[in-house]
C-alpha cells in the first residue's frame, strides 16, 4: 500500500504537468484564431485547399471519411456509451458510470462554450463535398472522439490483459487520427480546429480523471494508473466473466 500511495503523487503530477502545458497550447492557439494571424490563417487554409482539392477528385475517399466522421457524431455517441453506463450499473460501478456521463457531457458543453467565444466561422470552399452548421473552433468530432475514446480505454483497460491492451489503445488512437483528419478532408473544418479539439479534451479528460483519482484515494482505494486504468482493482466487475 505505501508504494501505490508514493505512485499516486507522481501518477497525478505526470498529469497535471501535460494538463498544464496542453491549456497553454490551447489558450495561445485560441487566441491566434481570434486574431486571425495571418501565418495561421495561411496554414489553415493551404490544408483545406490541398485536401479539399483530392477529396473533390477521388470520390471513394469521400465517402469513407464521410463514414469516418459520422462515428464522431453526438449520436453516435449516445449509443456507444449508453451501454457502457448501463452495463457499469449493472456491474455496480456506479462512481464510474458518472464518471463516464460527466466527462463525456461535460466535454460536449465545454466545446460549444468555446465555440461561441471564439466565433470562428467555418471554411468556404467553392464546390463543397460536405457541409456542418454553427462554429468551427474547436472540432466537436475531434473533441468528442479524444474524450470518449480515452473513456472508453480508461475503463475497460483494466478487464484487458496486460499482452494485449495495446488491441485497446492503438485502435482508439487510430480513431481519434482519423476523425480529426476525416473533418479537414471533408471541409468543414482547419487543421486549427482539430489541434485545438485535441488539447483541450486532453485538458478536459486528465482532469476529470485526476478528480475521480482523488475521489478513490480519499476512500483508500488505489489511485488510476494510464497503464492499469481508472478502477485497477475492479477488473473482475468490468469484464463479462
Amino acid at each position: 500500500m505505501a508504494v501505490s500511495g508514493a505512485r499516486g503523487p507522481r501518477r497525478f503530477g505526470l498529469g497535471a504537468v501535460v494538463a498544464f502545458i496542453a491549456a497553454l497550447l490551447f489558450a495561445a492557439l485560441a487566441l491566434l484564431v481570434r486574431a486571425a494571424v495571418q501565418p495561421l490563417v495561411r496554414i489553415d487554409r493551404s490544408t483545406d485547399n490541398t485536401l479539399h482539392g483530392f477529396a473533390v477528385r477521388h470520390g471513394t475517399f469521400t465517402s469513407i471519411m464521410r463514414v469516418i466522421s459520422d462515428i464522431g457524431t453526438t449520436p453516435a455517441w449516445i449509443v456507444i456509451l449508453a451501454p457502457v453506463v448501463g452495463w457499469l450499473l449493472y456491474r455496480r460501478l456506479p462512481k464510474l458510470a458518472a464518471f463516464v456521463v460527466v466527462t463525456a457531457a461535460g466535454s460536449s458543453l465545454l466545446n460549444n462554450l468555446i465555440k461561441l467565444i471564439v466565433g470562428r466561422a467555418r471554411p468556404h470552399l467553392a464546390d463543397p463535398v460536405a457541409v456542418a452548421a454553427g462554429k468551427s473552433f474547436p472540432s466537436g468530432h475531434s473533441q468528442a472522439a479524444l474524450v470518449g475514446y480515452a473513456i472508453l480505454v480508461a475503463v475497460f483497460l483494466p478487464a484487458v490483459p496486460r499482452r494485449r491492451r495495446w488491441l485497446l489503445v492503438v485502435p482508439a488512437g487510430l480513431m481519434v487520427l482519423l476523425i480529426g483528419f476525416s473533418r479537414i478532408a471533408l471541409g468543414v473544418h482547419f487543421l486549427s480546429d482539430v489541434i485545438g479539439a485535441y488539447l483541450i479534451g486532453t485538458v478536459w479528460f486528465l482532469g476529470l480523471a485526476a478528480a475521480f483519482g482523488a475521489w478513490r484515494t480519499a476512500e483508500g482505494k488505489r489511485p488510476p494508473s494510464p497503464t492499469e486504468g481508472l478502477t485497477p482493482d475492479r477488473a473482475d466487475r468490468l469484464s463479462p466473466g
